[in-house]
């Protein structure tokens, strides 16, 4: 059953694309690094995908990753195909490819907060060096058709009242030296090394800032806030909510996401950054938490609790995107609401033997 779901929501991803836009992969080699990460996983799945159903010549996948957070999955085995090749490979060396690149896919990172804290230099590290060592890689390209960077909306920091839903044009609110500031800075320093590369060598360069996107796929550990409150709901634990529960976030399904990453990589405009989220999908943690116990029912609960030790301070209060630029360029229009997504999502959670109780330790 959690196969069946990772595999229609890929096919969904692909077919969402225009055939205009599909075909431009035809017979195009695209580099990924963190091709084993979450958002990772489901770019070489659509382009699989495309492969088996539309493209008459098929595209070539590299997946590079580093593996120190990003993790091979069953439902995403791509083992045995000649389309895909998967290596270890870190980008904060230069990678050591010989063969003609036309689309790089910069996904590698540690966006969860329990991570980038135990790491913090590989969180920078990751952005700010593996962008520059790609984006070199990109120059010696010459049929280079796509470069593509994942940034973050946490590059808005905790905005303004005022800027919510928060434009591209928003300049953020961000310490450079608070406890997430290895996340929030490299991603910005990141992205002026990537505009720079557009201005002064002509790179076709775009950027995007997902906001919370979530799916199937998604392991808890990392403490995100969507798959722990589905591991204590479906071992029948209180669900934690940190803090008031005030707090907001919107939510993008990974469908709607991966989608919306696609049309930008291939339609986007040169030199520009991209919010991709769900504006109408922003919601309190408390809400959040409620909604939670609304779809399993039968007892679940929630608690508020304060943060933990080790989740870093500086929360924002609210996170939404305008998605404006995104629909009116790519055609961008998410189709999923929360409440859908996550009923997948939660129905996927329950195959999988990370959301066993005992399985990870908390």
């Amino acid at each position: 059953m959690s196969g069946n779901i990772v595999w229609e929501d890929i096919a969904t991803i692909g077919k969402n694309l225009s055939s205009e836009e599909a075909h431009k992969l035809e017979g195009k080699t695209v580099l990924i690094s963190g091709g084993s990460g979450f958002l990772g996983k489901y770019l070489v799945g659509a382009l699989c995908y495309l492969n088996d159903t539309t493209l008459k010549k098929p595209c070539r996948i590299i997946s590079v990753d580093n593996f120190i957070t990003g993790q091979p999955h069953p439902d995403f085995n791509f083992k045995g195909r000649n389309d895909v090749l998967e290596v270890w490979g870190d980008v904060s060396y230069p990678l050591p490819v010989r063969e003609d690149i036309h689309y790089i896919i910069h996904a590698a990172g540690l966006a969860s907060p329990v991570y980038y804290k135990k790491y913090p230099l590989e969180t920078i590290e990751s952005a700010v060096t593996g962008v520059k060592n790609l984006l070199e890689l990109a120059r010696k390209n010459k049929n280079l058709e796509g470069f593509f960077f994942f940034s973050s909306s946490e590059i808005y920091g905790d905005p303004d009242p005022k800027a919510v839903p928060t434009p591209e044009t928003y300049h953020g609110y961000v310490s450079s030296v608070g406890p997430r500031a290895c996340y929030d800075e490299s991603k910005r320093l990141a992205e002026t090394i990537v505009s720079i590369y557009h201005q002064q060598y002509g790179i076709p360069t775009k950027t995007v800032r997902p906001f919370n996107v979530f799916g199937p796929g998604m392991g808890h550990a990392d403490r995100r806030v969507l798959p722990m409150f589905a591991y204590k709901v479906l071992n029948k634990q209180p669900i934690p909510v940190h803090g008031h529960g005030r707090q907001t976030r919107t939510f993008c399904y990974i469908t709607d996401a991966a989608t919306g990453f696609l049309k930008v990589l291939l339609s986007g405009k040169p030199g520009e950054v991209y919010n991709i989220g769900n504006e109408d999908n922003e919601i309190s943690m408390k809400d959040l938490a409620e909604l939670f116990v609304k779809i399993e029912g039968s007892g679940a609960t929630y608690t508020l609790i304060p943060y933990p030790a080790n989740y870093p301070a500086g929360e924002p209060e609210r996170r939404c995107p305008d998605i404006t630029k995104a629909r009116s360029d790519v055609k961008f229009a998410p189709q999923v609401s929360l409440q859908q997504g996550l009923a997948r999502f939660i129905d996927w959670c329950r195959t999988d033997s990370r959301y066993t109780e005992g399985a990870v330790q908390d």
